[in-house]
């Protein structure tokens, strides 16, 4: 058998994990690279394997960093099938539009404008061509065993992260491998904690927060606390967002400020068409998440919900304060962009991260302290607060992923440690080596391992 890692391994993103055996290859996610230029330069490349060869995608869940290359393979020649859940496939739909869209939109704004160094700059793939993914879907709930080939079978199992999203148990050549995917934390607001494995030879685990412990702070009172200062001040404060269960955790929470009366009465809007989408997802999709109807329907009226970009420039220049919750939770593109342009410059304005910021992007270059931030070709001069907002992350920390590996009935032969940076997966393989006498095995990009 052999593994190759294609992506997702030294870096949180571009997860690609392709299993060659007994016959068959999987392709374990086929997300996208961000941040470092170095890395998004690699969507450009081909595949180091050929997509023709891949006979099946098993997609753990809908986030860009798992599933935001999926038009480039299919494009590149795969014509297999793509197993997932029934909401991952439709957020993963909403996530592969809105990224062509966005690519589509800044190649031409790039082209007019005349800052790119590409001539003409091309989107790395187009709307129509995200949309030849789709047909290829098919969805499987968790804790179903699915037949692949001979002595080959995978099912999914509950993983916390975002709605859909799920680990996998994979069968084959009389081995157990479970893929973590993307871990949640067990006191999520919205999800319920992760299903933990049983069984595995060999796991195949992220490593996000793999050396750091999430802070005990509560993130309801630092909500309240930069809410309230803000206001304060008379400036607005941005929160760029994840649209999938970032921005519906943080209306959670502000719908909760709210109810007791301890943020003011302003307005309080949403600028993510996609993460508006994703809450109707929410409604349709309740035994995934805690909330009932009443709940997600009593929430949403605290907020205004704009799709119409039109509606995003008229809220820009109302100057009263304002809270405005707008992707991408990176800052790597989408309408936030569009509020920073003009917030970012004026001190009584904030920025409240409430995610991680993976290597390169802006919003890591923000939380370092960067004095200037770079938006489409232009530079400007960094005067809002920036404040980190801890507690709310979709991974789990280091305790977390150690309690997810508690059940193991046995101990697996080897833990490989995938998404995750450098030190990350370091201060994760010491303790699990220390703590639980597992071997681990931290894998560059492009390396090959054999079982």
């Amino acid at each position: 058998m052999k593994i190759h890692f294609l992506g997702g391994a030294g870096t949180v993103t571009g997860s690609k994990t392709l299993i060659e055996a007994n016959g068959i290859s999987i392709l374990i996610d086929c997300g996208l690279f961000q941040g470092l230029k170095e890395l998004r330069v690699l969507n450009r490349l081909p595949l180091a394997y050929n997509p023709k060869d891949i006979d099946v995608v098993l997609l753990t869940h809908g986030h860009l960093d798992h599933c935001g290359w999926l038009p480039k393979l299919v494009s590149d020649g795969f014509l297999g099938k793509i197993f997932c859940t029934a909401p991952t496939k439709e957020i993963a739909k909403l996530i592969l539009l809105d990224s062509a869209k966005i690519q589509e939109e800044e190649a031409e704004k790039a082209n007019k404008e005349h800052y790119s160094k590409h001539d003409p700059a091309l989107p790395l793939y187009t709307v129509e061509e995200a949309q030849q993914v789709f047909p290829l879907f098919r969805i499987v709930d968790k804790d179903i065993d699915v037949v692949l080939g001979e002595d080959c079978f995978f099912s999914f199992f509950y993983a916390s992260h975002i709605l859909g999203a799920c680990s996998i148990s994979l069968q084959i050549e009389n081995k157990t491998l479970v893929f973590s995917g993307d871990v949640g934390q067990d006191d999520d607001v919205l999800l319920s904690p992760p299903v933990k494995p049983q069984k595995a030879d060999y796991i195949f685990l992220e490593s996000t927060y793999g050396n750091r412990v999430h802070p005990k702070s509560n993130p309801l009172f630092d909500l309240e606390l930069i809410i309230n200062n803000t206001y304060n001040k008379g400036g607005n404060l941005v929160i760029p967002s994840f649209a999938v269960e970032r921005v519906q955790t943080i209306m959670y929470l502000i719908w909760q400020l709210k109810k007791q009366g301890k943020i003011p009465e302003m307005q309080y809007i949403i600028d993510t068409p996609m993460g508006i989408n994703v809450l109707q997802l929410f409604l349709e999709n309740r035994k995934w998440h805690k909330l009932n109807f009443e709940e997600c329907t009593e929430m949403c009226e605290v907020f205004t919900l704009i799709t119409d970009y039109k509606d995003t420039i008229e809220a820009i220049y109302d100057p009263r304060p304002k809270v405005v919750i707008a992707a991408s939770g990176m800052i790597t593109g989408g309408r936030v962009l569009s509020y920073l342009e003009r917030y970012i410059i004026k001190p009584e304005n904030t920025v409240a991260l409430v995610g991680y910021q993976a290597e390169g992007t802006r919003g890591r270059k923000l939380l370092e302290g960067d004095k200037t931030i770079k938006m489409y070709g232009k530079i400007y001069p960094v005067k809002a607060t920036i404040l980190l907002v801890e507690g709310l992350s979709a991974h789990g920390d280091q305790n977390d992923l150690l309690d997810w590996l508690s059940e193991l009935e046995s101990k697996p032969e080897k833990i490989v440690l995938v998404h995750g940076e450098s030190e990350a997966s370091q201060g994760l393989s010491t303790k699990i080596q220390e703590d639980l006498k597992i071997t681990c095995f931290i894998p560059e990009r492009g390396q090959m391992l054999e079982i």
